[in-house]
């Protein structure tokens, strides 16, 4: 009995100084990890070249095939296990030339608006509309002024609750009018949409977005315009419930492009054929530098590999970079790369995401069941000596959601977001407003997250 319990307290002490032994030595390599990507990281020049040399990237322009090649290249130079070319049919919507609006008051005259035109939109031509307005804050608004608006501009007005911490629940809150108000306008007999800007800042910067066409209704002109003039407009309607607001955009949608999402593999020692992906999306609005959204994403996911190269790391899953084409407006590519994924009949042990900007890393989102959340959360104290503390329930993002369906575990990389939609969609998306630091912080913690899904998997 006493040779039993000996033997009992042996085996304890053995699995526990493994335990102990393997969490030292995930510590070391955590530090390893944050040190090389801070001292000798490529993130940031890597954004530099991608933003600066070419630019907005929208889907089916000149500067999204540039993207395209850029990316190949940079993953050939890196010296990748193998670089290719996945092929997707892309929308290809263009602005046209620049937007003009003023609203038109008897009491103050004709005063200049800020507006862009939202993505998908068609024009209004060249003579513009000239048209009342009608103020709602809700689809249901809208409903209940039906008889208002044939003939008018709906001017949906809602802003981001600014009381809700988390900017992208209160971005979704505001979102369906920007997505869907266009086409709730057309039931009506609306002329066009006039959408507030989706930020908590009162500002003159319009931001643009995709808005999303219901089939069998008209197609309406439809436009952001800056808060500032956006408070302007609802103030003006409440003292002068006749005045006008002109609007003349010139855009217009194209034939479809063939595009290809851009993907760079390091192959598994032990398991070739599972794989573990980290994206973010190639293209951008067209508006700024599509440095936050999303080129920090992109070099982020090239510097995940780069690191287990440069560090020698053996990944025993296959590891996957994956540069989505046209999440901006189609989501073309992450619906691509799932499609072939389940025609291929390929595993994917986990697929992760940056999509929130290139800001300090707080956390991750965990789109899984819960045992695997409970997994992940067991990791916690290797992030925590980062300041990465947050491992909570979560969307893993737009790109790798069509893999859901397909039982794939989702991540997303969690930043600080609390200024992301001060520019998000902007002309202000530029390379100068992503801190150095903050971004080889991000690739960090996500190089950090690969490389403890593929040692520990889900077993």
């Amino acid at each position: 009995m006493k040779i039993l319990s000996i033997c009992a307290l042996s085996f304890i002490l053995l699995q526990f100084n493994t335990a102990f032994s393997q969490q030292s030595s995930d510590a070391e390599r955590a530090r390893a990890i944050f040190d090389e990507a801070l001292e000798r990281g490529h993130a940031y020049e890597m954004l530099r070249s991608l933003t600066q040399d070419i630019g907005g990237r929208l889907s089916g322009s000149v500067q999204a095939a540039a993207a395209v090649e850029w990316s190949k290249q940079i993953m050939e130079a890196y010296g990748f296990d193998t670089v290719w070319l996945q092929p997707v049919m892309v929308p290809h919507w263009e602005r046209g030339a620049k937007e003009q609006a003023s609203l038109i008051s008897a009491q103050i005259g004709t005063r200049p608006l800020n507006i862009v035109s939202l993505g998908n939109t068609v024009g209004t031509g060249p003579g513009g509309i000239t048209a009342e307005v009608v103020e709602v804050r809700s689809f249901e608004e809208l409903e209940a002024k039906a008889a208002q608006v044939e003939g008018k501009w709906v001017f949906f007005n809602r802003p981001m609750d600014p009381k809700v911490i988390d900017t992208f629940s209160s971005y979704g809150g505001a979102a369906a009018q920007r997505s869907l108000g266009p086409s709730e306008a057309a039931k009506y007999g609306a002329v066009g949409a006039i959408v507030r800007s989706l930020t908590t800042l009162i500002d003159d910067v319009p931001h643009t977005g995709s808005t999303n066409y219901q089939l069998n209704l008209p197609k309406l002109p439809a436009v952001a315009i800056s808060t500032k003039d956006a408070e302007l407009l609802s103030q003006r309607l409440q003292l002068e419930p006749k005045l006008q607001v002109y609007v003349e955009n010139h855009s217009q949608m194209l034939e479809e492009k063939l595009s290809y999402n851009v993907i760079g593999e390091l192959k598994g020692s032990v398991y070739p054929d599972t794989y573990l992906v980290v994206g973010g999306h190639l293209d951008s609005w067209d508006l700024g530098e599509g440095a936050h959204d999303d080129g920090a994403g992109c070099v982020q996911s090239i510097e995940v590999l780069r690191l287990f190269k440069a560090m020698n790391l053996k990944p025993r899953h296959t590891l996957r970079a994956v540069m989505f084409m046209n999440e901006e407006n189609g989501l073309r590519g992450g619906r691509e790369y799932a499609a072939q994924a389940l025609e291929k009949n390929e595993k994917h042990v986990a697929a992760m995401e940056s999509d929130r900007g290139g800001f300090l890393p707080i956390g991750f989102t965990l789109d899984m069941d819960e045992g695997k959340r409970a997994k992940l959360r067991t990791w916690a104290p290797l992030f925590q000596p980062f300041g990465i503390y947050q491992l909570i329930p979560g969307g893993g993002g737009a790109d790798i959601s069509p893999l859901k369906s397909q039982g794939v575990p989702l991540v997303g990389f969690l930043p600080d977001s609390q200024r992301y939609f001060d520019i998000h969609h902007t002309a202000e998306d530029t390379f100068d407003k992503v801190n150095k630091r903050e971004l080889e912080m991000g690739a960090a913690a996500m190089t950090l997250m690969t490389y403890l899904i593929d040692k520990y998997g889900w077993d």
